[in-house]
């Protein structure tokens, strides 16, 4: 028996053909994506005079210089330039060439060249870190639905709420001190070999983990109370056949809303583990800039992000959509 919640086939070839007309998922697709550049030109706005009108400068914590000098970087960087101008050379530096600036702390290094570097890294943290929590958080959500009420269950529920409210900030020193410093198992930061991920990646998936578990132990026990379970389960299927053909895909919808939010909050939420871990990721690098006042560099790092946070929503929401025919993309 199928579950009233699987797409069907032909219902999805009917959506594309019906009348000549574009399907609607591609048409939902087109529209969020174009909804990307107005938001992010709303965001990257802000954040360039929030970034200017904060006390402080790029140049303010070197050491005095002459006046004349002073001035020298300032017209180099085109920091004497009234605002309006420093705003408008650098939006249509961005759209019609798409440079992002020279950076104020990185001597003959540009924004993109920065960005092009350390993207990949966090990137390549984010998704060992999604699979990480998808690989822990699934089966223990799973697990526990399974076993409603037993021991076990509370076992996975209390775990996953001790994972949730437990910080990165506090779990990474805790996960170095055991690991690195008393058991000498794996390296405390850098980013060379596997080992160098292992602590990083634990520590930003894990929180993640935890939601997963809570969202699938919730889903599966919603769909196992289901008649067409019930209906498998007459028909003498063995229970793991029940859970896996039926439970399972519209068990796990709940999960697969959240993916999208799930995987960008990764990526962003990487900051601190990347400072902490010495990551050579778009996170440090962000963190520094903030705190240096490196304009460019911060808003270059923003507006990765914000590309990728509505990618990854957008992304997620077409997945619940083909997967729950109830959901209709508009």
């Amino acid at each position: 028996m199928v579950s009233p919640l699987a797409p069907s086939l032909g219902e999805f070839r009917a959506e594309i053909w019906h009348d000549g007309r574009p399907p609607a998922v591609l048409v939902y697709t087109v529209k969020r994506l174009l909804a990307i550049v107005p938001t992010l030109l709303v965001v990257v706005t802000l954040a360039f005079f929030a970034l200017r009108f904060l006390p402080g400068g790029p140049f303010d914590r070197e050491r005095a210089v002459p006046a004349e000098i002073q001035a020298a970087l300032d017209a180099r960087y085109h920091i004497d330039e009234p605002l309006r101008v420093q705003y408008w050379r650098w939006l249509s530096d961005l759209a019609l060439r798409g440079d992002l600036g020279p950076t104020f702390r990185y001597p003959n290094r540009t924004v993109n060249e920065i960005i092009a570097a350390s993207l990949p890294v966090s990137a390549t943290l984010g998704v060992l870190a999604l699979i990480f929590a998808l690989a822990v958080g699934v089966p223990l959500g799973i697990l526990g639905a399974t076993r409603r009420g037993t021991v076990t269950d509370g076992v996975v529920t209390g775990a996953s709420l001790l994972a949730a409210a437990v910080p990165s900030f506090v779990l990474a020193p805790l996960l170095v001190l055991v690991f690195a410093l008393d058991l000498h198992l794996l390296p405390a930061a850098r980013w060379d070999s596997w080992r160098h991920a292992v602590l990083p990646v634990i520590c930003t998936g894990l929180p993640a983990a935890a939601y997963f578990a809570r969202l699938t132990r919730a889903g599966v026990i919603e769909v196992l109370g289901a008649r067409f379970i019930d209906a498998a389960r007459a028909r003498g299927l063995p229970e793991h056949l029940v859970i896996v053909r039926h439970a399972l895909p519209g068990g796990l919808l709940p999960l697969v809303g959240y993916l999208g939010p799930a995987a960008s909050g990764l990526l962003v939420g990487s900051m601190a583990i990347e400072k902490l871990f010495d990551v050579p990721g778009m996170g440090r690098y962000f963190v520094e800039a903030a705190a240096n006042r490196d304009y460019n560099l911060v808003l270059g790092v923003t507006i990765v992000y914000g590309v990728l946070v509505m990618a990854l929503n957008t992304a997620a929401d077409l997945a619940h959509g083909l997967l729950d025919p109830r959901v209709r993309l508009r």
